[in-house]
């Protein structure tokens, strides 16, 4: 039987600039795929809004990127994934994949018994829907599992203080009640968190697994890929195009922090 393939690129999405640590991890896992990343930064953060809201934004970005004829979509958000993805699913027949599923999922690949205790951490939005908790429920209802808001961090990373002093003191800070009650494992809920994760690794210290989302998203993406989506093949030229709904100039100097070498030429500006 003939391979088939698909040229198309995968549409990546997420409220700002964090789910760049997605598409940092999906262009070395998939170098023959072309991708299109479309930032909302006109209406970040999605943290701070309702779930009708969150729906809303979610479906009218999906939008954008269907229309240029993406293959599939993966909502690089974790916003977006605990509140919109079910709206968006029943919006679209594109493929959609979350951050939720995939990071419980790995997890538990780390779960050494029932009585491990799980953190989690994330924007308020994303802490108050459950989401987290309630997939690994579905794995193991007895799993100890503790939730915290930590709404300083995404500031931290966007204004560049990844080594700053009141970097280290205002995670600590947050962190607090995981160091006086360790955690087994700690999941990153945001997707901006993994660029924080020197200084968590460094103030949880060693015996905590910190659970990364952009590197279960790529894992979760290469199941797709042999199940629903098909693969492009052979490309030489990997090709990535960058959109956002606002501060085109800004985004550029903040993508440059998540994607390392990644030469982020060019950003079109956006209305949806």
């Amino acid at each position: 039987m003939k391979t088939q393939y698909d040229s198309r690129p995968i549409g990546i999405f997420d409220s700002g600039v964090g789910g760049l640590t997605v598409l940092k991890e999906l262009l070395a896992a998939f170098p023959n795929e072309n991708f299109i990343y479309l930032g909302d930064t006109a209406r970040v953060p999605y943290g701070a809004k309702s779930t009708r809201t969150i729906e809303r934004y979610t479906i009218q970005v999906a939008d954008f990127l269907i229309r240029r004829n993406v293959k599939g979509l993966v909502a690089a958000c974790n916003t977006a994934s605990a509140l919109g993805l079910g709206a968006l699913r029943a919006h679209c027949d594109t493929p959609v994949l979350g951050v939720i599923q995939p990071g419980c999922q790995q997890a538990m690949e780390h779960i050494k018994d029932k009585n491990s205790h799980i953190g989690i951490i994330g924007t308020r939005s994303t802490i108050a829907s459950g989401a987290y908790p309630n997939t690994l429920a579905l794995f193991e209802p007895q799993l100890k599992v503790s939730s915290l808001a930590c709404p300083l961090f995404v500031p931290l990373v966007e204004e560049g203080w990844l080594e700053h002093t009141a970097t280290r003191i205002i995670v600590e800070e947050n962190l607090a009640p995981f160091i006086k009650n360790p955690v087994d494992i700690l999941i990153l809920g945001c997707t901006h968190y993994p660029v924080l994760k020197p200084v968590i690794a460094q103030i949880l210290g060693k015996k905590t697994i910190l659970i990364d989302s952009a590197e279960a998203v790529s894992e979760s993406l290469g199941k797709l890929f042999k199940k629903v989506i098909l693969p492009t093949q052979n490309n030489n030229t990997q090709m990535v195009e960058f959109y956002v709904t606002d501060v085109a100039d800004r985004f550029q100097e903040v993508a440059g922090r998540f994607l390392d070498s990644l030469n982020v030429a060019s950003v079109e500006m956006v209305d949806l």
